[in-house]
């Protein structure tokens, strides 16, 4: 979970850093990845509002989520059975994308959206999918990376 914690610090966005690290069965890291704009697409260029009465001025259609970057950035040739370690809970794009590219487990840091549409399809999907999802749980050392207090 550190690894998707400070994973995010690299984002651009200004409210929502999220970051995601895939670890294979020997727990070895095989992918990481932050929500940030497409490869070529300056992140000075496009918009990173969240509202506006243009949805073309809002970050929604240009950002690429962490769990889509870590999962396009991987190391080896596929990440079937791995586990994905991810600081917010998955949207329903992410989580399409993780089911058709074979990850087995997800486990979140935040849940802030849980309440939201988007969360509630994932939590339909991935249970159709039988991918095991469950909360970090904290314990030992705390961790401070940017604005957020893990303990690892």
């Amino acid at each position: 979970m550190a690894v998707a914690l400070v994973s995010a610090q690299r984002s651009k966005d200004p409210v929502t850093q999220v970051g995601a690290c895939i670890v294979n069965q020997e727990n070895r890291i095989v992918g990481v990845g932050y929500n940030g704009m497409p490869n070529g697409c300056s992140d000075d260029d496009l918009p990173w509002g969240k509202s506006s009465a243009n949805i073309l001025e809002t970050k929604k259609l240009y950002v690429c989520h962490a769990e889509m970057n870590a999962v396009m950035n991987k190391l080896s040739a596929n990440v079937n059975g791995c586990t994905m370690f991810v600081s917010l809970f998955p949207c329903n794009e992410c989580t399409k994308i993780m089911i058709q590219s074979g990850i087995k487990s997800i486990i979140y840091y935040d849940d802030k959206n849980i309440h939201k549409a988007e969360a509630k399809a994932s939590q339909l999907m991935l249970k159709k999918a039988n991918i095991h999802i469950r909360k970090y749980q904290q314990n030992g050392t705390p961790l401070v990376v940017g604005k957020m207090k893990c303990k690892l």
